[in-house]
C-alpha cells in the first residue's frame, strides 16, 4: 500500500471523525454515555464483520502463524484504549462545551511523540516538535478556548488524550506485524460495545425508546466513525508511523469547526480561520520536512 493511499485514508478518517462531534453532543439528548457508546460502537462492529469475514477469512491461518498471542494482546490493549479515551470523552461532554473537548483532545499530538520518545526509545524527526507547537495553537485559536473556562470535564479529556495516544502507539504497533486492518477493526469496537454495556447497564438505564430517539446520531457515530474510520485509521498507519499520524489526525478540530460552521451555522471568525492555517502547516511540516534530505 503507497504512502498516498495511506493519507488518503488518514484524511478520510479525521473527516469523520470531525464531522461526528456534532453527533456525539447531540446524541446524549436521552440516553447516557455509556449507552450511546455501547450501541455506536455495537453498530460499527455489525457494519464491519461482514466484511472481515468475506475479505480476509483466508489471511487467517498464514497471519496467526507468526504469533496468535502477540495479536491477542496488542488486539485487548487497542480495544481498551479505544475504549477510555471514547467513555472519557463522552462523559466529557457532559460536562464541557465541544469547544473544550475539541481542544484537549487534541493534547494527543504531543503525547504520543513524547510516550514514543520515554518508553520505546526510538528517535523522532525533528520536525514533529515544531508541528506538535502549530497544530496546539492552531487548537487553541480553532476553539474559542480562550473566550471558555476550564471545567471538571476538561480534566476527563486530557485523560481521554493520553488513551487516544496509546491507541495510535498499539495501532502503530500491530499493522507492521498483522495484515488484518477490518479484523481489528472489528475487534476493537467489539470489546468497546461490550465494555460499555457492561458498565452502562450497573450505571445507566438501556430503554429502547429513547435509544431510537437519538438513531440518526447513533448511525452515523456508529458506521461511519465507531466502524469505519478506525478501519480507515488502521489503513493509515500502514505507511504513517504513529507521531506524523497523530498530527494528521489533529485536523478533526477543522472538520469539525467546518462542520458547525456548515451544519449549525455557526459563524467562523478570524481567529477560527488562523487556527485551521496553523493546523494546516503544522501537518504539511510532518509530512514535508522528512522528505528533505541533508547535503553530504
Amino acid at each position: 500500500m503507497s504512502k498516498t493511499v495511506s493519507l488518503f485514508s488518514a484524511l478520510l478518517c479525521t473527516f469523520i471523525w470531525g464531522t461526528t462531534f456534532i453527533a456525539q453532543d447531540t446524541g446524549m439528548d436521552n440516553i447516557g454515555p455509556f449507552t450511546f457508546n455501547a450501541v455506536r460502537f455495537f453498530v460499527g462492529f455489525l457494519a464491519i464483520v461482514p466484511l472481515a469475514f468475506i475479505f480476509e477469512v483466508k489471511k487467517f491461518k498464514s497471519e496467526f502463524k507468526l504469533d496468535f498471542k502477540t495479536f491477542a494482546i496488542l488486539s485487548f490493549l487497542i480495544g481498551l484504549s479505544l475504549f477510555l479515551g471514547s467513555a472519557l470523552q463522552q462523559v466529557a461532554l457532559l460536562y464541557t462545551d465541544v469547544a473544550n473537548a475539541a481542544f484537549f483532545t487534541i493534547f494527543y499530538v504531543p503525547m504520543v511523540p513524547i510516550i514514543i520518545f520515554l518508553f520505546r526509545k526510538k528517535s523522532i524527526h525533528w520536525s514533529v516538535w515544531p508541528s506538535v507547537v502549530l497544530c496546539l495553537i492552531g487548537g487553541y485559536l480553532l476553539t474559542n478556548f480562550h473566550d471558555a473556562t476550564v471545567r471538571l470535564g476538561d480534566t476527563l479529556v486530557v485523560l481521554g488524550a493520553l488513551f487516544w495516544s496509546t491507541h495510535i502507539i498499539f495501532t502503530g504497533i500491530i499493522v507492521t506485524k498483522y495484515n488484518l486492518p477490518l479484523t481489528l477493526g472489528a475487534i476493537q469496537t467489539l470489546l468497546v460495545a461490550i465494555f460499555s454495556f457492561m458498565i452502562g447497564f450497573i450505571y445507566e438505564e438501556f430503554i429502547i425508546k429513547n435509544i431510537l430517539n437519538e438513531i440518526d446520531s447513533i448511525l452515523y457515530a456508529g458506521i461511519l466513525s465507531g466502524g469505519f474510520a478506525f478501519v480507515l485509521q488502521i489503513y493509515a498507519q500502514k505507511n504513517i508511523t504513529p507521531a506524523p499520524a497523530a498530527i494528521i489526525f489533529s485536523l478533526e478540530g477543522v472538520f469539525a469547526t467546518i462542520a458547525a460552521w456548515f451544519l449549525l451555522n455557526q459563524i467562523l471568525g478570524a481567529n477560527n480561520l488562523v487556527g485551521c492555517f496553523f493546523i494546516l502547516c503544522g501537518v504539511l511540516l510532518s509530512q514535508l520536512l522528512p522528505l528533505i534530505k541533508r547535503p553530504v
